[in-house]
């Protein structure tokens, strides 16, 4: 029995990751025995990451320079610079906590959250955003270098939050979504808004709603429903300009408990983590659904670099999803399999399951990084964690 080509020879694999599944499988060596049992690759458990490889074992806790005088707050949103490969993330202020009603958030606090970090150093290149938002969620970068950020929660006096904003590269603001501090299910509005990505042809796309992880009957859905919870995706022109919104809170396809992050493909399909449905969801650019993944866990952060996805799963717990290990799944665009495995730092209270931040990139060389959470924060020991190749 030959070992598998979708082991071997995926398209795009990088040099890290085929170096460890190399490692982890025996690819590329003759079999010392012609009996299945002696010549199959190993195969590894995708639930708690057992027996898969680590294409980046090497932690860096802490990583990236906090400026004097700053305490570092929780993120969810990180990303990669189209043009020079460094790291674009932010941190909530100051803030462990999130949302509305949290001792300190950005407009609290009104430092800069957005940073640029030289992804070899973790040096800050660029610093801005102050006085805009109240809790930064999810962080985009789009083909010319231009940063989103969605607002995620409406601060007491009801003048900002829950908006999309768009910066140019050096920080001015050149584009807001949604209407200020004022939460809501019309068209163009949001409530809660998660992320936003922009499309192949400049569209732009925004998910919603981040009550519905935890709705777990049907009447708890119903009662979210009649309160104006959403749960969905919108489409915008590339002047921002309202197109048409799919979704809802559910869990048939098309449907989402907290969709939580997005990322496009190289075959321009819109993949959404669908998180409390433990699943991601893929659609068209106009909303048809397509397919499904389910091997991923409770995913907060998509990442898709050259064929391969990269899933971070911060929230799997004890009573949420029991035994599905945190930390990042990474497996082939078509298929809903899991190839590799980066583990998640240990957290008492999660049993065996550790605690892994919520958004993930990975750069050039196949390091990645991870943005902690308001449940990774503290086992992390910083806002940011890099998992280098060497």
């Amino acid at each position: 029995m030959s070992t598998p080509r979708n082991l071997c020879s995926l398209p795009g694999l990088s040099v890290a990751l085929l170096v460890a599944v190399v490692a982890s499988t025996g690819c590329g060596s003759p079999a010392p025995s012609t009996s299945p049992a002696a010549s199959a690759p190993a195969v590894g458990n995708p639930i708690t990451g057992e027996g898969l490889p680590n294409p980046a074992p090497n932690v860096v806790r802490n990583w990236g320079t906090l400026p004097e005088g700053r305490t570092w707050g929780s993120s969810a949103g990180i990303d990669i610079d189209p043009h020079d490969g460094h790291i674009w993330a932010y941190e909530r202020c100051g803030a462990a906590t999130f949302g509305a009603g949290a001792p300190v958030t950005c407009d609290t606090n009104p430092v800069a959250p957005i940073f640029k970090f030289d992804r070899h150093t973790g040096a800050v290149l660029a610093n801005f955003g102050a006085g805009i938002m109240v809790t930064p969620h999810g962080l985009h970068v789009d083909r010319e270098g231009n940063v989103w950020v969605a607002d995620f929660a409406g601060n007491e006096a009801g003048t900002k939050g829950h908006q999309v904003h768009k910066f140019s590269p050096t920080g001015e603001l050149l584009m807001s979504l949604g209407n200020a501090g004022q939460p809501g299910n019309a068209d163009g509005q949001f409530n809660q808004p998660n992320h936003a990505v922009v499309g192949p042809d400049g569209s732009i796309y925004v998910s919603e709603g981040h009550q519905g992880q935890g709705m777990i009957t049907r009447a708890a859905i119903a009662e979210g429903l009649a309160s104006g919870a959403t749960a969905r995706i919108s489409k915008f022109a590339p002047d921002g300009t309202f197109i048409t919104s799919w979704g809802g809170l559910g869990v048939r396809h098309g449907e989402f408990r907290t969709p939580h992050s997005m990322a496009f493909d190289s075959k321009g399909r819109l993949w959404v983590a669908d998180r409390g449905n433990h699943r991601i969801e893929i659609f068209d650019q106009e909303g048809t659904y397509l397919e499904s993944r389910y091997m991923y866990g409770r995913i907060s952060g998509l990442f898709i670099k050259d064929d391969m996805v990269y899933a971070i799963d911060s929230e799997s717990g004890p009573f949420n999803h029991p035994a599905w290990r945190n930390g990042v799944r990474i497996g082939p665009l078509d298929e809903d399999r899991i190839v590799a495995f980066i583990p998640p730092f240990e957290r008492e209270d999660r049993v065996y399951q550790g605690t892994a931040g919520e958004g993930v990139a990975v750069d050039a060389d196949g390091n990645v990084y991870a943005a902690e959470g308001p449940n990774s924060i503290v086992q992390a020991g910083g806002a940011f964690t890099k998992y280098a190749v060497r």
